[in-house]
C-alpha cells in the first residue's frame, strides 16, 4: 500500500483539495492518505475543513500576525520535516501557486518523496503578476513529478517546459468537483447569513464583487473603487455585494470610498457555502481571484476579472470572462454593456466552462492507481 500525503494551508487550496481527499478514501485498499495544513491562513481553511467533513492528521498551525514570505516559507519547509519523517509518504500532493505549495514541494523533495501537483501548467510568463503566485507554480512545476493539468492549453505549457508528456494528465479543474457537489448541499441548507442576505436582496439584480490581489494595492484599488461607486449611484436598483478581504490595504480604500453608498453592502469574508450561494445569486460577477475564474461559468455567471493577465487565458477564449483590468472606465463600460444588453450577457452565460466537468478527482485517483499497478508490476 502506497503513502499519499495532501498538503494545502489556504481557503482556495482546502476547496479544490477537500474533493481529492474525499476520492482517495474511497480507495483505501490501494492508499493510506492523510492530510496536513499548513494553516497559511486559519479561520477561513478551518470553515472549510468543516464544510467537507476533512479532519487533518496533521496541523502546523503557521499563521502568525504580520508573517511575511520569507519567514513562512521557513516555516513551512522546517515544520514540515518532522511530519515527513514520521508518516514516510510515497507521494506528496500540493495545490495550485501558493507558498505552502512551493516550500511543500521542496520539502517533499528533500524527503525522498514523489511530488503531485494538481492545477499544474498555468502561467503568465510574468514572475511578477500575480506576485508570488507566478514564481511558486513555476518551482512546483519544476520539482513535481506528476503533473495533473486542468486543460489542454496547461498542459501545452508543461511541454513547452520539456515536461515528459507520460507524467502529464489533462484532468480538469477540482474546483468544479467541489462547486458541483456543494452547491445543491447549499441550497438545502442555507445558513442563517443566507437567510439574512436573501432577505435584503429581495428580487433585486446582484453585482458581486471580490478583490484582494497584491499587485492591485494602492491606486489599483482606489480606481476598482470609483468604479464601482459610479456603477453604484447611476444604477440605484442593482445592489452591489462586496465581501471586504481583511487585509488594512483592501479595508481602507473600499471602506472610504465605498462606505456610505446605500445600495453598496460591504460586509466580512463569507465562508465557502455562503459564497458559493452568493455567486449562484449574482447576476454578474467582478473579481480579481483566480478561482471564481473557473467556478462562475459553471452557474452560468460572466465574469469581468479585475486583472492585465491572467494564467487561465482558456476563460477569455471561451468567452466566459473578460479582463478589464484596474482601469476604471472599462470596468464601468463592460460592466454597463453586460446589464444593458441582454444578448451580450445571454451569449457570454452560456458559454462552456473550459475547466471541467466535476470529474476531475476520479481522473487523479485512477491515474494514480494505475500507476501504483505499474511500479508494482515492474
Amino acid at each position: 500500500m502506497k503513502k499519499i500525503l495532501i498538503v494545502f494551508g489556504t481557503r482556495p487550496e482546502a476547496i479544490k483539495m477537500a474533493p481529492l481527499v474525499n476520492e482517495f478514501e474511497k480507495h483505501a485498499d490501494s492508499f493510506e492518505t492523510r492530510v496536513c495544513v499548513t494553516a497559511q491562513h486559519r479561520e477561513m481553511l478551518d470553515q472549510v475543513l468543516t464544510f467537507f467533513n476533512i479532519t487533518p492528521e496533521y496541523d502546523l498551525n503557521l499563521m502568525k500576525p504580520g508573517q511575511d514570505l520569507f519567514g513562512l516559507t521557513a516555516a513551512i519547509i522546517n515544520k514540515l520535516k518532522p511530519v515527513l519523517d514520521d508518516f514516510k509518504p510515497d507521494y506528496v500532493f500540493v495545490h495550485g501557486d501558493t507558498t505552502t505549495s512551493m516550500a511543500a514541494s521542496i520539502a517533499g523533495f528533500y524527503a525522498g518523496a514523489k511530488i503531485c501537483h494538481i492545477e499544474a501548467g498555468l502561467r503568465t510568463h510574468n514572475k511578477y503578476a500575480p506576485f508570488p503566485e507566478e514564481i511558486n507554480r513555476q518551482l512546483t512545476g519544476r520539482i513535481a513529478d506528476y503533473h495533473f493539468a486542468p486543460t489542454t492549453a496547461a498542459r501545452e505549457n508543461l511541454l513547452k517546459e520539456n515536461t515528459p508528456l507520460k507524467n502529464i494528465q489533462v484532468t480538469g479543474n477540482t474546483v468544479i468537483d467541489a462547486l458541483l457537489q456543494s452547491v445543491e448541499k447549499v441550497k438545502k441548507q442555507p445558513s442563517p447569513l443566507v437567510q439574512q442576505l436573501n432577505h435584503q436582496l429581495q428580487d433585486a439584480p446582484v453585482l458581486l464583487v471580490t478583490g484582494h490581489r497584491r499587485e492591485n494595492h494602492g491606486d489599483g484599488f482606489i480606481r476598482i473603487c470609483e468604479a464601482l461607486k459610479t456603477i453604484a449611484l447611476e444604477r440605484p436598483a442593482l445592489q452591489i455585494v462586496y465581501p471586504v478581504h481583511l487585509n488594512p490595504k483592501v479595508l481602507e480604500p473600499v471602506n472610504r470610498i465605498l462606505g456610505n453608498i446605500a445600495n453598496i453592502h460591504l460586509i466580512e469574508p463569507l465562508a465557502y457555502h455562503d459564497f458559493i450561494w452568493m455567486m449562484d445569486r449574482a447576476k454578474i460577477i467582478i473579481t480579481d481571484s483566480g478561482g471564481v475564474q473557473e467556478e462562475a461559468p459553471s452557474l452560468g455567471k460572466p465574469v469581468l476579472v479585475m486583472r492585465d493577465t491572467t494564467e487561465r487565458p482558456e476563460a477569455v477564449y471561451a468567452g466566459t470572462v473578460i479582463l478589464v483590468g484596474t482601469n476604471t472606465q472599462k470596468i464601468i463600460k463592460e460592466t454597463n454593456a453586460l446589464l444593458d444588453n441582454q444578448q451580450h450577457f445571454n451569449d457570454m452565460s452560456s458559454r462552456h466552462n473550459p475547466y471541467g466537468d466535476g470529474k476531475a478527482c476520479k481522473r487523479i485517483a485512477e491515474f494514480m492507481r494505475s500507476l501504483v499497478l505499474e511500479t508494482t508490476n515492474v
